[in-house]
């Protein structure tokens, strides 16, 4: 893995910063383990925009990660790593022995014809799963269940990683890549190792084209608007906004509080993430 810079031939090109996919298989992906992606372009359900500069872009197909790794016991070998337009991760394709096909996040160090097996007892190397009161302490591990058998939903962006600091009655104690110190059951499932995909927060789009591709469409400053179009516009060359506080396009405050209070799981925050 590593960054590729570009001859500047054209001013998309001068910027450009890819990462060396070098590691993937350049195969196919598996069909089965496809699904249709419908694009809603920052709509919800009633067909209003509730999340802006959406839209566009390739078509994707969604491809099925398994969450849950509970094929317990069963080996399997990394048939192909391959690339996932819906995530910063590259994924593997496990054929396990008992003949089923599945997805997971490409950990880092793993490649093409290696065995990967999950459950208790297993060796902890990266790949493979358990339960994390089988995990030694100090490890690092990614792909976290918050409750048992939910699947995982902690640490999963690409080169995103956590570390196993103690154990103690039923729980565990995790230091996020946010900087929090948070406890969550010992029974969970978690994945050794980090994701892969490091470079992925190193590389540049070089144009504005680029980002379209991605179905990111530009996103226009207030204050660079016609006073009809948003309350920030208006003024003779770069003027303030002219108002105690910024405003959506609609002339509600920007800057209410988003966060609800204090909930039931906040007991197992032991440390609060880095500001």
């Amino acid at each position: 893995m590593g960054l590729k810079n570009f001859n500047p031939t054209s001013p998309g090109r001068r910027g450009y910063v890819a990462v060396d996919n070098e590691e993937l298989s350049g195969k196919p992906p598996l069909k089965n383990l496809l699904r249709p992606l419908q694009r809603h372009a920052g709509r919800n359900n009633t067909g209003r925009v509730t999340v802006r500069h959406r839209g566009g872009g390739a078509r994707r197909r969604y491809r099925v990660i398994d969450w849950l790794r509970d094929k317990d016991g069963v080996p399997a070998v990394v048939a192909s790593i391959e690339y996932d337009p819906n995530r910063s991760a590259h994924i593997a394709l496990l054929h396990y022995r008992d003949g089923e096909k599945r997805y997971i996040l490409a950990p880092v160090g793993v490649s093409e014809g290696q065995e990967i097996v999950s459950g208790s007892g297993v060796e902890p190397t990266p790949g493979n799963a358990m339960p994390l009161e089988q995990v030694p302490a100090g490890t690092e591990i990614h792909a976290v269940e918050l409750t048992p058998g939910r699947g995982a939903q902690l640490v999963r962006s690409a080169g995103m990683v956590c570390q196993l600091m103690a154990k103690d009655r039923g729980l565990a104690t995790l230091r996020l890549p946010s900087g929090e110190m948070r406890q969550v059951p010992a029974k969970c499932m978690a994945t050794v190792g980090r994701v892969g995909n490091v470079d992925h927060s190193n590389q540049s789009a070089g144009k504005a084209g680029r980002m379209r591709w991605r179905r990111r469409r530009p996103h226009v400053r207030g204050a660079a608007m016609n006073p009809a179009d948003h309350p920030h516009g208006g003024g003779e060359a770069k003027a303030p906004i002219g108002m105690p506080g910024p405003k959506t396009p609609w002339g509600k405050p920007a800057t209410r509080k988003t966060r609800l209070g204090r909930r039931r799981s906040d007991r197992f925050i032991i440390r609060r993430r880095n500001r």
